[in-house]
């Protein structure tokens, strides 16, 4: 039996309040995917929270749907709809690992070497790159203040804040909001103590994702990412993609083709023009099951 048809299994007779689930990551990147096509009802936030705790749940760092997609994803293509919920509950707009992960299982399901995700932020183009290995074009990558979003217009090449080591930072969206940084010992930096005085900025109205870079050549970087609501993760996707366009943008690197040596391995981007990031990467199993006494109905 194929993983995506685990996931269409009804719940349990011996026990209704059950729900299949599979746990993928992308890199050391954990999340908990649910089925939802065939479900009506809503998210309750405890749900969500205890559905991604180590301690009471399946534990990841994000939970994700998989969904219908809406009238608009159907006109442009889409296959399904995938939906991205933080571990405090929020839902986000957009998670390059995550959209890895469910695009593996949507190409099992279909059979095909291509797939059109619908997410918040728009309809991903998604394909296979290889042996449980999946490329995601991801954008446009904005530097606009208004669509990061920031309160106040600033120099978004040249952030006006700064943490210990992290300063003169570069602001983008790619679906989600973050802040780079560019660093000459990436080792030396405590992301826990420097990065949430920046994500709790006042000029980040939704919070930011942190992200400390450092040039090791022409078409390399290294780069840790402390993410929304508060967390070090061990890879970064959509946090890649802007780190590489910034790298870009401010000289750093020559090369449209750039490897980001994250913790816990190394993702490809290729910037492509419209603002454009393919982004190449692993995908892996780690368990399946059933979720008891949720709420979700």
């Amino acid at each position: 039996m194929k993983y995506i048809d685990f996931l269409s299994q009804p719940p349990s007779l011996e026990s209704p309040m059950s729900w299949p689930f599979i746990k993928m990551h992308g890199l050391q990147n954990y999340f908990v995917i649910l089925d939802r096509r065939d479900w009506t009802k809503r998210f309750a936030v405890e749900d969500i929270v205890r559905i991604c705790s180590t301690n009471a749940g399946a534990g990841g760092e994000q939970l994700l749907t998989i969904e219908r997609p809406s009238y608009e994803g159907l006109s442009g293509g889409a296959y399904a709809a995938m939906r991205i919920f933080n571990i405090d509950g929020r839902e986000v707009g957009a998670c390059g690992n995550a959209t890895r992960c469910m695009a593996y299982l949507l190409l099992e399901e279909t059979g095909k070497d291509e797939v059109r995700i619908e997410t918040a932020s728009g309809v991903l183009q998604c394909r296979k790159a290889g042996l449980k290995r999946i490329s995601v074009t991801l954008g446009p990558i904005s530097v606009d203040w208004h669509k990061i979003p920031l309160s106040r217009q600033v120099d978004t090449l040249h952030l006006p804040i700064e943490s210990g080591p992290l300063a003169d930072g570069v602001a983008l969206n790619i679906g989600n909001p973050h802040a780079v940084f560019f660093v000459d010992q990436l080792d030396s930096v405590d992301m826990a103590r420097y990065a949430p005085a920046v994500q709790n900025d006042p000029l980040f109205p939704e919070g930011v994702n942190v992200g400390a870079a450092e040039r090791l050549d022409e078409q390399t970087l290294r780069l840790v990412v402390w993410e929304r609501p508060g967390i070090l993760t061990m890879a970064c996707g959509t946090g890649a993609c802007v780190a590489a366009y910034a790298a870009l943008r401010r000289g750093l690197v020559s090369w449209t083709t750039i490897a980001v040596h994250l913790p816990a391995g190394i993702l490809e981007i290729e910037l492509l023009d419209g603002e454009l990031a393919v982004m190449t990467g692993p995908v892996a199993i780690c368990c399946h099951g059933f979720i008891e006494g949720s709420k979700l109905r």
